[in-house]
């Protein structure tokens, strides 16, 4: 493989879900399904998704400007811009940003599993569904994601 993927600050697949923003960089095409990448900016006062874990892949959050909180099962971490948080499959997690000023982060996903969701989430959304807690969690659940309030069901595989 020697295709050479060059994304600029305009390029990428942008995805808006409400005050949520998902710039695709890398979706898995160029690194063989290895890895995936997108920058995701919150708008201020945002909460992230319901908290969740993964069972197939990691996700790496780098903060790149603004302060984010994790909160990973009941303990939330305060982190500002240049914090890294790397999360394992099965660790609950979510984001949020509180701040008064938007946050940017470069998020990664272990191999590429998760790019799907972002936009099957967004079909869901111009399809007219309704972003329900519900509704999401069967969108992740084709990801082997399951929301923390569902932690007793497995997960399902990518389909």
């Amino acid at each position: 493989m020697n295709e050479v993927s060059v994304v600029g600050p305009d390029g990428g697949e942008t995805i808006q879900l409400g005050p949520t923003r998902m710039r695709i960089l890398e979706d898995g095409s160029t690194t063989g399904h290895r890895i995936g990448i997108g920058e995701i900016t919150l708008a201020p006062h945002t909460e992230g998704p319901p908290q969740h874990r993964h069972a197939q892949h990691d996700e790496g959050f780098y903060v790149v400007s603004g302060t984010v909180h994790f909160t990973v099962g009941e303990t939330t971490h305060v982190a500002p811009a240049g914090t890294l948080a790397m999360i394992p499959p099965g660790a609950p997690h979510t984001f949020a940003n509180p701040g008064d000023e938007p946050a940017v982060l470069l998020n990664t996903f272990t191999p590429d599993l998760y790019v799907g969701y972002f936009r099957d989430l967004r079909d869901m959304i111009a399809g007219g569904g309704e972003p329900t807690p519900a509704a999401i969690a069967d969108v992740m659940s084709r990801y082997a994601t399951v929301p923390a309030t569902d932690f007793t069901r497995p997960p399902k595989d990518r389909p």
